[in-house]
């Protein structure tokens, strides 16, 4: 530590003119602020460490759980398909019990900050083979960048999972809830799959419905478990926000499809589910809410 030293003002010596005699004399003394004693300026910088020190404790309570990579693979342009081994950590596959929960993930390079992500298998999965998996979309400059640059066995580290899921209590007995109504964009598909793949009586609705928005085909995850999607009872309805000349379904944005189509028949027995971006999520709750749809019957996972 520096320490800071006062320099004295210097002397001066100047002469007077008054008869017989010269007299030399010294400036008026300088009133100087008051640095406090160093015992108390050392007192302050160890409660400031052990502060910091305690803020850092604080922040560090979370439980990390190494695993091994399985898979990482193209799930659609910038998004990436990467499963997770967690085997052997018992304790963290059955802290996952509901679609829609999350957990963070962190390199072990210690530069990277935690990424927060949604699981994208159903807790099944977890329970029967062990196994994460997720949705990530790869953002330059991003610990999901370097994690969907990397391969199989390399190790990351898991939180345990976290966050209430989607409430599909709210929304249940089905017979009471015959229109589900399931909004989507870009990564926001992640748990939407874990929840359609779950299970949540799809099949004892009479109309559940998937918009599902990217800005083209190319960027689409999961279309290949669309077929499985639809057979468990849903109706799938890609929205594309820029498509080529080619197609011929849904264009603009998910709100927008939704407002145009709506067909909601009862609101009472209509609950939705939603996952995406936060301007398309407000103004589908604002349309669901404003044609009398309970806000408690509208679900997210965040």
């Amino acid at each position: 530590m520096s320490v800071i030293t006062h320099t004295p003002f210097p002397t001066a010596h100047l002469c007077s003119h008054a008869p017989n005699h010269t007299k030399s004399f010294l400036p008026p003394p300088m009133i100087l602020p008051k640095l406090k004693p160093l015992r108390h300026l050392s007192y302050h910088l160890r409660r400031r460490g052990l502060a910091i020190s305690a803020a850092a404790v604080r922040q560090d309570t979370t439980l990390w759980t190494s695993a091994p990579l399985l898979e990482v693979s193209p799930a659609a342009e910038s998004l990436f398909h990467v499963a997770i081994d967690v085997s052997d950590s018992l304790d963290l596959a059955s802290s996952y019990t509901k679609a829609g929960q999350y957990l963070q993930l962190r390199l072990q390079d210690p530069n990277t900050k935690p990424s927060f992500l949604a699981i994208a298998s159903p807790p099944s999965t977890a329970a029967s083979k062990g196994v994460f998996e997720f949705l990530v979309k790869s953002i330059t400059g991003s610990t999901a960048e370097i994690l969907c640059g990397l391969r199989k066995g390399d190790v990351v580290e898991l939180s345990q999972a976290m966050g209430k899921g989607f409430d599909i209590d709210q929304i249940s007995p089905a017979e009471n809830y015959q229109t589900v109504l399931i909004f989507a964009t870009g990564s926001g598909i992640s748990p939407i799959r874990s929840l359609l793949e779950s299970g949540f009586g799809a099949e004892k609705r009479s109309d559940v419905r998937l918009y599902y928005g990217a800005r083209n085909l190319n960027r689409m995850a999961y279309q290949e478990r669309f077929k499985e999607w639809t057979s468990s009872g849903v109706e799938i309805v890609p929205v594309l926000s820029k498509p080529d000349d080619s197609w011929t379904g849904e264009q603009g944005y998910v709100q927008a499809a939704f407002a145009r189509a709506k067909r909601i028949f009862s609101p009472r027995s209509t609950g939705a589910v939603l996952c995406g971006q936060k301007q398309m999520a407000e103004e589908v709750t604002s349309i669901l809410v404003g044609d009398g749809v309970s806000s408690e019957k509208i679900l997210k996972n965040f």
